[in-house]
């Protein structure tokens, strides 16, 4: 259907051991996830269990063992050029700026230069970094630096936004912020969101859907939540909210035994 931006159909991701080549291990197995334009999807799921398999499906920058990838309606083919992607890890460029580190993207896509620094001014003017242009990574704080990466991509303009744990390494009062600055920038835009997190109250707060997996190998849907808190939402707020409480029981009591299962998995690895 036209009105999806985003459909991941059926996929199955099947890897090879690096040590032994005859083993094979399946990180995610037969699983549809569909994003409407303008709807913020979040998905969550033990550590290890393939979230981030799906995001880099869908980012393109990985061919599914099988199943099919829509971007509004049309196979994907390669890179998801519709698709704007904000990393775990630190991304930017450490030689460059701030604004040197929002302007690459458009300087790649062959806009004009000057062009390219009046758009990534502004980016960082609605990220609240007006003012820090000239500043270098290790100059900036650890909330900076993810304001930047989120110019960065949002400079771009992309209708759809991957978001890998982007916030994870920030303090609570930082990542409160950050989580209700996308929120705004989100809400003047209505680009189609999916958002990969391991934190439970981060996704309901956020989200018009909660998408719960399984733990691995062969990761899958087991659950799926509409959020049907009013909006806007202020992050830190919605929390107190009664709804956003009965909402986190359900969720918990979908999600607690395969976390269970996930973090046994990590303690036999470990061993």
């Amino acid at each position: 259907m036209a009105d999806y931006a985003l459909e991941l159909l059926d996929i199955s991701c099947t890897f090879r051991s690096k040590d032994d080549q005859s083993q094979r291990y399946t990180a995610v197995a037969g699983t549809t996830l569909r994003i409407r334009g303008g709807e913020f999807v979040s998905v969550v799921g033990p550590t290890g269990c393939g979230k981030s398999t799906l995001l880099n499906v869908g980012a393109g920058l990985l061919e599914p063992s099988s199943g099919a990838v829509k971007v509004f309606g049309q196979p994907l083919a390669g890179i998801n050029t519709r698709a704007g992607y904000m990393f775990q890890s630190e991304a930017l460029m450490p030689w460059r700026s701030a604004l040197d580190n929002v302007m690459v993207g458009l300087q790649y896509r062959g806009v004009a230069e000057a062009q390219a620094r009046t758009q990534a001014e502004e980016w960082l003017a609605r990220v609240g970094l007006s003012g820090f242009g000239d500043r270098y990574p290790h100059q900036l704080s650890g909330g900076m630096r993810k304001r930047t990466a989120l110019a960065q991509v949002l400079a771009l303009d992309p209708d759809i936004i991957l978001m890998d744990e982007p916030f994870s390494a920030l303090d609570i009062q930082t990542r409160q912020l950050m989580e209700n600055e996308v929120l705004d920038l989100w809400a003047a835009k209505k680009k189609a969101v999916l958002f990969i997190t391991h934190d439970l109250d981060e996704a309901i707060a956020m989200s018009d859907r909660v998408v719960v997996l399984s733990a691995g190998p062969a990761t899958h849907p087991i659950g799926e939540f509409t959020i049907d808190l009013a909006r806007p939402r202020d992050v830190a707020e919605v929390r107190t909210h009664p709804r956003f409480v009965e909402l986190h029981t359900q969720i918990w009591n979908v999600l607690r035994d395969e976390v269970l299962k996930g973090y046994a998995q990590q303690l036999r690895k470990a061993a």
